[in-house]
């Protein structure tokens, strides 16, 4: 049986710490991971229209051994800018790769898309993330809200507002495993336009409401139901769900790779459907090593396993705890 860490948060992974900044008249904000101690990472992307920086130096090939931070953010292409004021708040603390005598923070980042989500998006010449991404590195703590925070702000799905959810895992090993999703589909997190979400044979407890799967399910349970189709917005007008997967166990940068791979399988079990051409998902992986557990066969089968299952949870969580604002285009999942 999985068992949840003290939070059910990806901060029960030791080393990490998450920090959220966001702007409520723009509806949208970001979201940091950062590592303690320099942490070794990977990255798979599934989705057809990704945003990101930073990536290619996290494939296994690559001479990058370890990273400083990751960020999440709204924005589409323009909050990749919020990886830059990452970067400025870990040099202050002289955190970084030294190169050439220089301090170089490593810091990947992915975008989710939220232009069209009620936001005023007139911000002048320059946009508002590299100082939402700055705000967020300052805030970074083991404690933090899901919901409708960070780049979980603006996240809409079909039919309801998503949002930024995390879950942990403790497996028989000692090792632990959290997820860290700002959720914001093409598809739908429930199934049809029910309050049941589809991960719930994965849920632990009443963490997203406890309400297991409908019965009988509902007639438009294996309809796809796409976000904006209501509306009359093409799907392509932007989706993604990005995330992070996260454990203490020491793995190589090959095996976080399959960690983040894994880790997809929980996008397949909580929103139907899921990595469409109109999707940008994406998983970054991160081992911290602090446990000091190297992985056998059998223990390491676990760990991808509940890579999947704890994303699955995250991503739910992220949507059931969304609150509403002023401008929403879409309902909460409480409103139902």
């Amino acid at each position: 049986m999985f068992r949840t860490g003290p939070r059910n948060l990806i901060t029960d992974v030791a080393g990490l710490r998450v920090g959220n900044a966001a702007d409520a008249r723009l509806k949208s904000g970001v979201t940091v991971v950062l590592c303690e101690e320099p942490a070794v990472a990977g990255v798979q992307v599934l989705g057809g229209a990704p945003g990101t920086r930073e990536t290619d130096l996290l494939e296994p090939q690559n001479s990058i051994a370890a990273i400083h931070a990751v960020v999440l953010s709204g924005g589409s292409a323009f909050g990749l800018d919020a990886a830059s004021g990452v970067q400025a708040a870990l040099r202050e603390k002289n955190i970084g790769v030294e190169v050439g005598g220089f301090r170089v923070p490593i810091v990947p980042a992915a975008i989710l898309f939220d232009l069209p989500n009620g936001g005023d998006k007139d911000w002048g010449r320059y946009p508002l993330y590299r100082e939402l991404g700055y705000e967020a590195a300052q805030a970074a703590t083991a404690d933090f809200p899901i919901g409708t925070v960070g780049a979980g702000t603006g996240a809409l799905t079909s039919g309801l507002k998503g949002g930024l959810g995390s879950a942990s895992t403790v497996l028989d090993s000692g090792v632990t495993i959290g997820a860290l999703a700002a959720v914001n589909p093409t598809g739908s997190v429930t199934v049809g336009r029910s309050r049941h979400f589809w991960a719930a044979p994965f849920e632990i407890g009443d963490e997203f409401g406890g309400l297991g799967y409908p019965d009988p399910m509902p007639g438009d349970a294996r309809k796809i139901l796409l976000k904006y189709r209501d509306r009359q917005i093409g799907a392509q007008d932007g989706n993604t769900t990005i995330a992070v997967i996260a454990t203490d166990a020491v793995l190589t940068k090959a095996a976080a790779k399959r960690l983040a791979i894994s880790a997809h399988d929980g996008f397949a079990r909580a929103i139907w459907p899921t990595h469409t051409p109109a999707d940008g998902d994406l998983v970054f992986a991160l081992a911290t090593g602090r446990s000091g557990i190297e992985l056998g066969a059998d223990a390491a089968i676990d760990l991808y396993a509940a890579a999947g299952a704890t994303m699955a949870r995250a991503i739910s969580r992220g949507v059931h705890a969304a609150t509403p604002a002023e401008g929403d285009l879409f309902p909460v999942w409480s409103s139902r």
